[in-house]
């Protein structure tokens, strides 16, 4: 996420609190969002503020979901809506559906990644339906000025999804990883990226996306995990009427959404064999056939898949079809683990920090020396996503702007002086005097006992037994505090 762009504005309409609590923290990383308990609510909401996407119940005191939804496009057509509901509601949704111009409805319960996969590819369809319209708009009545200027907003937002997103050092071993992506962006091959969970495929997918002739077009995502396959199915190919249980109307799959685009496969690796057979047909053929559906229609889209499996050891166990490993991997990449690539820890860290701080309404918020010494010292194993938490969890339980390490968590802080303990432990001096060898065990031991207290300097001193002066001269001759 860019700090310098405006985070998408979702509006929840739902009369019960715990789901519109339970949506908030689904999309509260990736959006603003707003809430209202009914269409009263959510109409003071919309003349108020822009909206990109509404998700909204069906069943509300009042108005239903759908009855409202055609309120809404006929005010605010732009807004990209989406109606959540039960099978029981479907038929009173499909009655609607046309005139609600519903882009999608989810059926209930849903899934978090699901949800949040959805409103994402909502609000990238709504941008990349404006952002044409007016480029459309200009090249059409334009003057070469005019043309010019429509050239340059589409190179502007490709390079706010391009490779230097990628927060790393330099020299980091992501280097390497975007410069072969780079190259093999400006083909139509299929993408496997491989990593991971949370070292950041996605970003990676999005770069290769917008640096391809398919910029222009749309970049879908699905997690295949996060699903039931029947589901995954109907999501990606799309259904026809009747097709199964639920099955009111025609729904269009991700596939025919993203034409002339791309699709991001997460989680491939989690797929069942019934289902690589559909999909590499679909890859071979160039065209999808809906459940339920007799004809095939043709689609045009570039598949990049991403999975945190081993796919080829899955191939030797018979759980992922070799046919379909080879065509999903024209080109194969991996994102090394941030426990591999510590040196990015620093930048990744100062990057988060500023966009959480934009979110949280506390711009300007940094990191003490302290505290990144701790994030770089610890192994990370859920990657960015989980120095991301951290963070987020840090900024908002910091009194002030500056994030001290006593902010930071104790499985942060313990996993990190177990690790630093262990290390100094092993890298004592095997050889020197003795006041080398004392000096260098003061400081393992000082480190340890600072980290064990959070940096709390009053309480690591009296454990050693030393003032806070004492503590602090010991801290600046070995390098600790700076």
């Amino acid at each position: 996420m860019n700090a310098g762009l405006r985070l998408p504005t979702v509006l929840v309409v739902d009369d019960e609190v715990r789901s519109q609590d339970a949506m908030r923290r689904t999309l509260e990383e990736d959006f603003v969002v707003l809430t209202a308990s009914g269409a009263d609510d959510a109409r003071t909401q919309l003349e108020r503020h822009e909206v990109n996407v509404i998700l909204c119940d069906q069943r509300m005191p009042g108005l239903t979901g759908v009855v409202f939804l055609k309120e809404v496009r006929e005010r605010w057509p732009d807004i990209v809506r989406i109606v959540i509901s039960g099978y029981t509601d479907s038929e009173d949704i499909i009655a609607g559906i046309n005139d609600a111009g519903i882009y999608q409805y989810i059926l209930k319960p849903w899934v978090p990644d699901h949800l949040l996969a959805t409103v994402r590819n909502a609000a990238e369809a709504q941008t990349l339906q404006q952002e044409t319209a007016r480029l459309d708009l200009e090249l059409r009545t334009a003057t070469p000025v005019l043309r010019q200027r429509a050239a340059h907003k589409l190179e502007r937002a490709r390079r706010t999804f391009g490779f230097d997103r990628i927060e790393r050092a330099a020299g980091s071993p992501m280097d390497s990883v975007c410069e072969m992506a780079a190259r093999v962006a400006r083909y139509d091959l299929s993408v496997l990226v491989l990593g991971e969970s949370g070292t950041g495929k996605e970003l990676l997918a999005r770069a290769i996306h917008y640096a391809s002739p398919r910029a222009n077009g749309a970049f879908v995502v699905e997690n295949c995990a996060a699903i039931p396959e029947t589901l995954l199915e109907s999501e990606l190919f799309g259904h026809k009427r009747g097709a199964f249980t639920g099955a009111y109307e025609d729904h269009i799959g991700l596939f025919q959404r993203a034409d002339g685009g791309t699709v991001f496969l997460d989680e491939i690796g989690e797929t069942s064999p019934a289902f690589q057979v559909r999909l590499l047909r679909v890859l071979q053929e160039g065209e999808v056939r809906p459940v339920g559906a007799t004809r095939a229609v043709p689609v045009d889209v570039r598949v990049i898949a991403a999975t945190h499996r081993d796919l080829e050891q899955r191939v030797r166990e018979g759980l992922f079809r070799e046919d379909l490993y080879y065509r999903i991997a024209g080109a194969t990449f991996t994102v090394p683990p941030l426990r591999e690539r510590v040196g990015d820890i620093e930048p990744i860290a100062r990057r988060v920090v500023d966009e959480v701080g934009i979110e949280l309404g506390r711009p300007g918020a940094s990191l003490t020396d302290e505290a990144m010494a701790c994030l770089m010292g610890y192994p990370w194993p859920g990657n960015i996503r989980e120095l991301r938490n951290e963070l987020a969890r840090a900024l908002a339980l910091s009194d002030s702007e500056r994030i001290e390490a006593q902010s930071l968590s104790q499985r942060v802080l313990h996993g990190q002086a177990g690790l630093t303990a262990t290390a100094s432990a092993a890298a004592l001096p095997a050889s020197g005097t003795l006041a080398e060898r004392l000096d260098a065990i003061e400081a393992m031991v000082l480190r340890e006992t600072l980290l064990r207290h959070r940096w709390n300097k009053t309480r690591a001193a009296k454990e050693l037994g030393l003032s806070r002066v004492g503590l602090r001269g010991k801290m600046v001759r070995f390098g600790l505090e700076g």
